[in-house]
């Protein structure tokens, strides 16, 4: 694909943000968290417009660049014209947190195996894990209610959300929304890691719990096992990563 650059065509802050999330999207890619074209993630534009970008539709997730992320507004307008179309039920449900969260700038939303199969167990997320202490400590759920194209639903998905970091969205898939892209991936990482441990460890013997005191104090854990930094303190190192595997990203 030739998709002419906006590097000189965007600010510099939206070049970085464009930069991040086409890395965050082959991340995802890399780590096998991509359901062909079908899932999100998307960036609050830097800025008082109220912008942000998401995934051309129909781009596998390591194919997509900074040039090709796609910019609209909240009524789903194309930004900045674009050849790729928006998928609509994406949209909804990234909308909807973008709207109702400003500290959000990045929602990545799943549909993995261990996730959606986690999301269709009445218990939900259980606390047996390392990484599941650290979901349990912002965690909500929200009940499905078909494929997420109805505006409508958009008030239920932002009131069962709230301030939370990790929301399983039931029978449907897992989503993240943080202050930055790095600390979403990580946020995302540990989600799925959490997931996957709980249906290794359903498939073996009787399970142990964690203290519930323990999970009430993860938020100072983890800001001690990355210097305060969050997703900012790996995110180098993914970079590093991205770079060796395939640049192309930044293009």
């Amino acid at each position: 694909m030739n998709i002419p650059s906006l590097k000189d065509v965007v600010s510099a802050d939206e070049w970085q943000t464009r930069i991040d999330l086409a890395a965050c999207y082959r991340l995802v890619a890399m780590y096998g968290w991509s359901d062909l074209v079908f899932t999100h993630i998307s960036a609050r534009v830097p800025g008082p417009e109220h912008h942000f970008l998401i995934n051309p539709y129909g781009l596998m997730f390591d194919e997509i660049t900074a040039s090709s992320l796609v910019k609209v507004d909240q009524q789903c307008n194309k930004v900045i014209d674009s050849p790729f179309p928006v998928n609509p039920a994406g949209f909804v449900i990234h909308s909807a947190v973008h709207q109702a969260r400003a500290d959000a700038q990045c929602v990545i939303h799943t549909h993995t195996r261990a996730g959606v199969a986690v999301s269709a167990q009445k218990c939900g997320v259980l606390p047996i894990s390392q990484q599941s202490t650290f979901v349990l400590a912002s965690l909500a759920y929200h009940g499905y209610e078909g494929v997420a194209f109805r505006d409508d639903e958009k008030p239920r998905l932002q009131a069962d959300l709230g301030q939370a970091t990790f929301m399983v969205l039931r029978n449907h898939g897992l989503l993240v929304a943080s202050r930055s892209i790095p600390d979403a991936f990580l946020s995302m990482y540990t989600f799925e890691a959490a997931c996957q441990i709980q249906l290794a460890a359903q498939a073996g013997g009787e399970l142990i719990e964690v203290d519930p005191r323990i999970v009430l104090g993860v938020g100072e854990a983890m800001r001690v096992q990355t210097g305060g930094m969050g997703g900012a303190f790996a995110w180098p190192a993914l970079m590093r990563k991205l770079d060796k595997l395939d640049p192309g990203y930044a293009a």
